[in-house]
């Protein structure tokens, strides 16, 4: 890894989603869990997951740890909409993750953004 670069961080904008996904705590557990797997992340104690909003933002977020940063997320079930940023120190298979994220939301589209830190 160049001297000057921090971090990599994948933000994930995710529409049409899985309703009965993105309102299951067990399933975003499991999304998680499946995701640091899938991008050879370990995972840094339990995943904190909150239910609260108002409005049109009313949702799960999330949170995971991991040895190299954290990923969150947070999800508008009004809009089936969810937004998540993977960030790592430790370089990981960008196209993996969000192929793999869309996938497991059921999403319709995905707008993505990678950056270099």
């Amino acid at each position: 890894m160049d001297s000057s670069i921090f971090g990599y961080e994948l933000c994930l904008d995710l529409f049409d989603c899985d309703l009965a996904t993105m309102k299951s705590k067990a399933k975003l557990i499991q999304y998680l869990m499946e995701l640091c797997v899938q991008i050879d992340m370990k995972r840094y104690g339990s995943p904190m997951i909150k239910w609260f909003g108002s409005g049109d933002i009313q949702g799960y977020s999330m949170m995971q740890l991991i040895e190299t940063s954290s990923i969150v997320g947070h999800f508008s079930e009004k809009k089936l909409t969810a937004y998540l940023n993977i960030f790592s120190c430790k370089e990981y298979d960008v196209d993996k993750a969000a192929q793999f994220t869309k996938q497991f939301f059921k999403a319709g589209s995905v707008k993505s953004t990678y950056l270099v830190r």
